[in-house]
């Protein structure tokens, strides 16, 4: 069977936390850091306007889905928490869905609905969902910092036992 690759971009929080996480999961193929979501061309670490922090990352979808990938997320991140996570506070900090097409919009839309019925999070989801724009790569000391400096920074991290059902259907 051949891979089919497929993008997702995702922001919650320090992307460099994210980036070390999800990069581990089966058919991840590549993940890069950088900026989306807002309104500055050519975005930098030093001048991202409203861009959020945002990872692109990379999947093969016969080995895991888009569902998968944000249940992963949404494990890995607090997303009822507007414009924060852990120590790090902004716009720039927000948790966001950058969709690239009708399909992974339903998706977001479906897991966000699901997570909001299971009660795992203290609170209303305030995740973005938006269509994809541009993503601006960040610069190189940004990206795999978590693999360069294995004690650093990060708000991230898997919840044991965390496991996102599915909502009942009326």
């Amino acid at each position: 069977m051949s891979a089919r690759l497929e993008k997702a971009v995702l922001a919650g929080g320090c992307f460099w936390g994210m980036q070390d996480l999800i990069r581990k999961l089966p058919g991840v193929t590549a993940t890069r850091v950088g900026y989306s979501g807002g309104d500055v061309p050519n975005a930098t670490y030093r001048n991202h306007g409203d861009h959020a922090e945002a990872i692109e990352i990379v999947f093969d979808g016969t080995v895991t889905s888009y569902r998968d990938i944000l249940e992963f997320f949404f494990q890995i991140h607090d997303p009822t928490t507007r414009n924060r996570q852990g120590n790090d506070l902004g716009r720039s900090y927000r948790s966001a869905i950058y969709y690239a097409d009708e399909d992974q919009r339903a998706t977001a839309l479906e897991t966000i609905a699901d997570v909001e019925a299971s009660g795992l999070w203290p609170g209303e989801v305030v995740t973005e969902v938006e269509p994809l724009g541009d993503f601006w790569q960040a610069e190189p000391e940004h990206q795999d910092y978590l693999e360069r400096y294995p004690n650093g920074y990060t708000c991230h991290f898997p919840r044991p036992g965390w496991k996102l059902p599915h909502r009942e259907r009326a």
